[in-house]
């Protein structure tokens, strides 16, 4: 598999995105790091140029106030039966509404499952498109993401006010 990654400037800082040739996103976050991107995949393209994503056009419009523009984004993830179903479920958080953990493992026909929840959102490989930044600790907090604290508060601030 071949793919196409592209570095864009957000207001939260630099952002990369990864996608196959179909226009899938495989991988995103906010870094200009290659290497941290192609590390979110349990499997790396054998192939990889810069270039321009048709992702990066939803990038933008979600900063400049339509945070459904992510949505239409078709993205690629490989992973276990509940992994795959929890990234769809993700992908059903609207935006301004987060959930907790709790709520989330619940969405998923699992209320007990908080600790398996929150590995789900660990392993999200196209941050973003794939919004696991609208997951919180139990008690509210913003709990963990791989991209920082003041990236996911950010994304969180952005959304409320919209």
């Amino acid at each position: 598999m071949s793919a196409t990654i592209q570095t864009i400037d957000t207001p939260d800082g630099l952002f990369t995105i990864l996608a196959d040739d179909a226009g899938a996103v495989l991988a995103s976050g906010w870094t200009a790091d290659r290497d941290r991107i192609l590390g979110r995949l349990r499997a790396a393209p054998a192939d990889v140029a810069v270039g321009e994503t048709d992702a990066a056009a939803a990038v933008r419009a979600y900063y400049a106030g339509d945070l459904e523009a992510i949505a239409a984004v078709p993205v690629r993830q490989s992973g276990t039966a509940m992994q795959t179903a929890g990234w769809a479920a993700l992908r059903r958080i609207d935006p301004g509404h987060p959930l907790t953990y709790t709520e989330f493992a619940a969405a998923l026909g699992s209320p007990g499952a908080v600790r398996a929840a929150a590995s789900i959102c660990a392993r999200n490989a196209p941050a973003l498109f794939v919004p696991c930044h609208r997951v919180l600790r139990s008690d509210g907090t913003l709990g963990g993401f791989a991209w920082g604290l003041g990236v996911k508060n950010s994304l969180l601030q952005r959304e409320a006010t919209a």
